[in-house]
């Protein structure tokens, strides 16, 4: 099995034998891969229910096939006018110069994927990494090896082994991986193994993508509608068992009773996932996080690791109102007015996003002001990720870096400053040896 260390030199050396693909085969590649993709659907929908051990084949295909299909059809259609170089002014004193910047290719990227969505989150940042002219090497997470395993098949039919490459394994891999000196490397998931990837690419002076989670609150605001913000909730929490980084992890009622808000989610006909808890471990991890908080169950659990969607309230200081749930429980916090529910954020580490439900301009803006998030999102959860222009990242603990679209493609640009001076400009006036009436010069420029 070929090691991290191996995967960069090989395309290190592809790139300094064939230099960066030129925009037509930039296009090309991401052409080959959304087809691919489209191709093979079926086969990443079955090894995912395999390695779930029961995962909704319509989520896979909808989250994972199609929104990197979109994104990389996104990518082709405005790459042109995303690598377009743009024109700087000059000051005065330096005319006829002419100024401009370039987004370039950094090189070969390094992306660490996680298993809860073990291709879009691997292949996402892909995209936009072969849309700024990067070579990539993938390390999926060991915990899905059956998607693995078919990424790496994947990823050599669309784009070659002088363009990708795969290094599987487990820990000790990752560590490795971590280690090398990328160009850019990119990692998903959990906040504390994020901190020791950043450790580790601080040894190589590495620029790092991070996205990481948190507990992202939707906040149920006075002049709501209940049934409609429960709706959109429970839709949310219930895609992928809730192991989505912006899942709704914590509802906050403001205005509203816990029973009222209970009522509502029951009347939605939510209430069994159509995906597992993907193992045994997160299954003991989010029964150890809920030990001792009250449980309401919104259904009878599935066969296997199927967990029924259960609403959750526990006392001040339990893990409850810390830990990020990652899985089908969405813990309430009635909160007595709007204050308290911008200190209750400001409180924590900011999360990837802060869902809304019938927020007025005023209590909008005062949100906004208070809080810190990667996104804010009004009526709906979730689905904001699936705009394939639009960036996503988070601040802080959540992450930092910003994928998608164009924010996507200059985070793995570097941009280069290039002039052109004239034969002569004003400036040349203040070049050594400096006469007498030179020094005077500039003290009068700095007037």
């Amino acid at each position: 099995m070929p090691s991290a260390a191996d995967a960069l030199a090989a395309l290190r050396a592809a790139g300094a034998r064939d230099g960066a693909p030129d925009l037509a085969r930039r296009r090309a590649l991401l052409g080959k891969l959304a087809a691919v993709l489209l191709r093979r659907a079926d086969d990443v929908a079955a090894a995912i229910d395999a390695d779930y051990g029961g995962r909704s084949p319509e989520e896979t295909l909808l989250a994972e096939v199609k929104l990197v299909v979109d994104a990389a059809r996104h990518a082709a259609r405005y790459l042109a006018r995303w690598a377009r170089p743009s024109r700087v002014a000059v000051p005065f004193p330096f005319l006829p110069a002419r100024a401009w910047q370039e987004p370039v290719p950094k090189g070969v990227i390094g992306i660490m994927a996680p298993w809860n969505y073990p291709l879009q989150l691997a292949l996402l940042p892909a995209v936009d990494a072969l849309a700024a002219g990067n070579r990539i090497v993938v390390k999926p997470s060991e915990a899905t090896p059956r998607t693995a395993a078919l990424l790496e098949a994947l990823l050599a039919e669309a784009l070659g082994a002088d363009i990708a490459r795969v290094v599987q394994g487990g820990p000790d891999i990752a560590a490795d991986f971590a280690a090398q000196p990328w160009d850019h490397l990119v990692f998903t998931g959990g906040t504390e193994t994020g901190r020791r990837v950043m450790e580790a690419a601080a040894a190589n002076l590495t620029p790092l993508t991070l996205e990481l989670g948190g507990k992202c609150p939707a906040l149920i605001l006075p002049g709501a509608d209940l049934a409609r913000a429960a709706q959109a909730i429970l839709a949310g929490k219930a895609v992928n068992a809730g192991q989505t980084c912006i899942a709704p992890d914590t509802v906050l009622l403001v205005g509203h009773r816990r029973e009222d808000f209970a009522a509502a989610c029951r009347a939605t006909g939510i209430g069994l996932p159509e995906t597992a808890v993907v193992n045994d471990r997160q299954a003991a991890r989010l029964a150890g996080i809920c030990a001792g908080a009250a449980l309401t169950p919104l259904a009878e659990p599935g066969p296997g690791r199927r967990q029924s969607l259960a609403l959750a309230e526990a006392p001040p200081g339990h893990p409850l109102h810390e830990a990020e749930l990652f899985g089908p429980v969405l813990a309430v916090q009635p909160l007595p007015d709007l204050a308290a529910a911008i200190g209750w954020i400001a409180g924590r580490p900011p999360p990837l996003a802060i869902y809304l439900f019938d927020a007025t301009a005023a209590e909008r803006e005062a949100i906004a002001a208070g809080t810190r998030s990667g996104a804010i999102i009004e009526g709906r959860c979730l689905e904001y990720a699936a705009f394939p222009g639009l960036a996503f990242g988070g601040v802080g603990a959540s992450g930092f870096g910003r994928r998608n679209g164009e924010a996507g493609f200059r985070e793995f640009s570097n941009l280069r400053a290039r002039v052109a001076h004239g034969g002569w400009s004003l400036s040349r006036l203040l070049d050594p040896p400096r006469t007498e009436r030179a020094k005077a010069l500039v003290r009068r420029i700095l007037r």
